[in-house]
């Protein structure tokens, strides 16, 4: 097998339902169609864990935070860097004779850059700002991190379309086989973005998320207080459709950069021997049950992520995959299996690779994320979901159960309803199989009572 060069563009919270292909009624992404037109679209793509720091530590290192252990951000109570010893995709890669560039955003380790990490150039999205000062242009302007700003510059003066043009310019230098990763801090809010984007989706054209409104009944306290401390609580949709105006028209930005490095792909010749995969860490709640952001929650508007990947030769184009994949740990396994290295045995995901040859299955008939907590205070969360039901264990607060069949929102909480108690049963029993196999350090004689025996509530 030629080994091909990997293009890894990796966003910051991009929900799984904005993309056009994926079904949004309004929004126009005609790169990322293309992309999935020419390649695979996989529609049941979870990230292991919500949340920046500990997502991207999934996908260095192909491990569940509760392995790796970098559980959260570094501006929380547990600000751990993951284990130093521990086998990444980027070394295994480097070691294999493979170029690797990285642009954008880093977030894996608080003093440990990507050169650190087998990475042979890095272009810091930080830089942005000093590239402004030297074209003439206003610094970025703030924001309140709802509603956004506009931005007084041209498109192609963006962070997006400067970080865009860094990963051309690494794509022409480099050296194949290469792997480059693309690593933008948008459609992260706040969203502050030039027209004609900021303007693009009129606010009173947006129809609400499945998910809203949500009064929250018989859910964990901790989702109304999210409410409250983001001042949120009094918020109808009308207020929210602006912020999901912004948001939609930073993702048709983003769009249009995507097409730029598709198109540098062709122009160089480089299309046919290159996986180009497109992901993101997490979601966004974006209004969604009346929240922002993205925290103490395992909600599909968080947890649930675009995933399409175009590889030429192995991937038939159009193709729709519906196989459970874990976003991270399954990428670490797939860019070592693509490159024809050896995936360490420390990983606990499975390669993509199988999938994309045109296997039908991957074998799970569910998925899996963890949560820890962040800015409020640390917080445990386990999910599980099947093709029917999501069951979500909060280790301190009342649990979730969601029939996705009746209630794709996930606004009617059953975990208290007898009528559906087999289906919790049965969810309690498979996550502590899960926990067990993956060495949940959550797992003890006390927690697994608690499930086992039905004494959570």
């Amino acid at each position: 097998m030629t080994r091909p060069n990997i293009l890894l563009i990796h966003t910051d919270q991009h929900r799984y339902d904005c993309i056009a292909a994926n079904g949004h009624p309004l929004l126009r992404t005609p790169s990322l169609d293309r992309l999935a037109e020419e390649g695979m679209n996989f529609t049941q793509a979870y990230t292991p864990t919500p949340v920046c720091v500990p997502a991207r530590n999934s996908l260095m290192y192909g491990q569940w935070a509760t392995r790796h252990l970098a559980i959260a951000n570094w501006d929380t109570e547990a600000p751990r860097p993951a284990h130093d010893d521990l086998p990444t995709f980027s070394q295994t890669l480097r070691d294999a004779g493979y170029y690797l560039g990285c642009v954008g955003k880093w977030q894996v380790h608080p003093t440990r850059g990507p050169l650190d990490y087998g990475f042979h150039a890095y272009e810091d999205e930080q830089r942005y700002e000093g590239w402004r000062a030297a074209q003439d242009l206003p610094p970025r302007p703030h924001s309140d991190r709802r509603f956004g700003a506009r931005d007084p510059i041209a498109s192609e003066q963006s962070r997006l379309a400067w970080g865009a043009t860094h990963v051309i310019t690494q794509i022409e230098q480099a050296t194949p086989p290469f792997f480059i990763r693309w690593d933008p801090g948008e459609p992260h809010l706040p969203h502050i973005l030039p027209e004609p984007y900021f303007s693009l989706y009129p606010p009173e054209t947006i129809p609400p998320w499945n998910s809203f409104p949500d009064p929250l009944k018989g859910k964990p306290y901790i989702q109304a207080q999210q409410r409250r401390t983001w001042k949120l609580t009094d918020w109808t949709w009308d207020d929210w459709a602006i912020v999901v105006s912004r948001y939609l028209g930073q993702i048709s930005l983003l769009d249009a950069q995507v097409g730029r490095l598709l198109d540098a792909l062709d122009r160089l010749g480089l299309a046919e021997n290159t996986l180009v995969i497109y992901t993101t860490d997490h979601g966004d709640l974006c209004g969604g049950h009346g929240m922002i952001d993205k925290h103490y929650v395992m909600y599909d508007d968080v947890v649930r992520v675009p995933l399409i990947a175009r590889w030429p030769g192995h991937i038939a184009p159009g193709r729709v995959c519906d196989a459970f994949v874990s976003h991270g740990l399954d990428l670490a396994a797939t860019f070592c299996e693509a490159a024809g290295a050896a995936i360490p045995p420390t990983f606990q995901g499975q390669s993509l690779v199988p999938l994309f040859d045109g296997a039908l299955d991957n074998g799970r008939d569910s998925i899996f994320a963890t949560y820890h907590g962040n800015q409020f205070g640390l917080y445990s969360q386990r999910m599980i979901r099947d093709r029917r039901w999501k069951y979500v264990w909060n280790a301190t607060a009342q649990d979730e159960l969601y029939d996705l069949g009746t209630d794709p929102g996930e606004v009617r909480n059953l975990a208290t309803s007898p009528v559906h108690s087999s289906a919790l049963t049965r969810l309690r029993q498979r996550l502590v199989v899960w926990m067990e196999v993956t060495g949940d350090p959550l797992l003890n004689g006390w927690t697994r009572a608690q499930l086992q025996e039905g004494l959570a509530i």
